[in-house]
């Protein structure tokens, strides 16, 4: 797994602890690097496809080979910048040889992040399409617990910038609950990566109050948010790793609300993405 953090650097220390924000004061520390340019999208996004990478198990010499060596990811998007991050990581999958299917789960998406996840090689395909393949699936494997038509899902719906009621509805909310019902009878249980947290969760309580998707690790950008390391939350939020994109400055202005033990510290900057 630590081959694919070779370009990124692991935060050394005796200890992951690490302050904890609210959603509202990440937001705040990103608004002066984003003013300036600083581009944190192409930071996150990067990052989470080398944690993704290294959650397939994919080694170095299996990037980029034919489709008999893919591994396939289904990448859930929704419409704000918890999309754009999921689209682009997706786009780096495709390039590195995983078979992708994006999967938009709102009526607007980041176009600019579709359009590099197409262009890479990934598939645009619907919702009820991954249910539908789910269900023949289940029903072709009989009295068998079925095999997984995926290796990885990204889960990139919904991020900190929900209201008071995070709840999923509609199509996201059906299409997560399908796959959770899927993953439940699977034979083996694929990866679930959150994208800055899992969609369905309040980024500052951990209350999930609807239906939501386990992740194995959630990629929580630039700060912990509380939410994350609540009790009630950790069946929902798995592993925590913090990647931090040049917002620690911003944030050392703030008082943290708490402090918190997560598994990995990771830091991308400007050496990495930024040429």
């Amino acid at each position: 797994m630590t081959d694919h953090y070779a370009n990124l650097k692991i935060v050394e220390g005796a200890s992951n602890s690490v302050p904890t924000y609210t959603a509202a004061q990440v937001r705040e520390a990103e608004q002066p690097l984003l003013e300036d340019g600083v581009p944190l999208m192409a930071r996150a996004s990067w990052a989470l496809a080398q944690v993704a990478l290294a959650e397939l198990g994919l080694t170095e010499g299996e990037r980029g080979v034919a489709p008999v060596a893919r591994r396939r990811a289904l990448v859930l998007v929704g419409s704000g910048n918890n999309g754009g991050d999921a689209l682009y990581a997706g786009a780096l999958l495709a390039d590195a040889g995983v078979q992708v299917d994006v999967v938009p789960v709102a009526t607007r998406w980041h176009q600019e992040g579709m359009d590099a996840a197409l262009a890479a090689g990934a598939k645009r395909v619907l919702p009820f399409e991954v249910s539908e393949t789910l269900e023949v699936v289940a029903t072709a494997a009989g009295s068998e617990r079925p095999d997984s038509p995926y290796d990885l899902v990204i889960d990139g719906i919904l991020g900190t910038g929900t209201g008071p009621d995070p709840s999923l509805r509609g199509e996201a909310a059906d299409l997560v609950s399908d796959i959770w019902d899927f993953l439940d009878g699977a034979r083996y249980w694929h990866q679930v990566v959150a994208v800055d947290i899992p969609s369905g969760m309040h980024p500052d309580t951990g209350e999930c109050p609807g239906v939501s998707l386990a992740a194995d690790v959630t990629v929580t950008f630039g700060g912990v948010k509380q939410g994350l390391v609540r009790d009630d939350a950790k069946w929902l939020v798995g592993e925590v790793i913090l990647v931090q994109i040049g917002l620690e400055d911003e944030l050392a202005k703030m008082d943290a609300t708490g402090e918190a033990e997560v598994q990995r510290i990771l830091r991308v900057g400007d050496t990495i993405v930024d040429d």
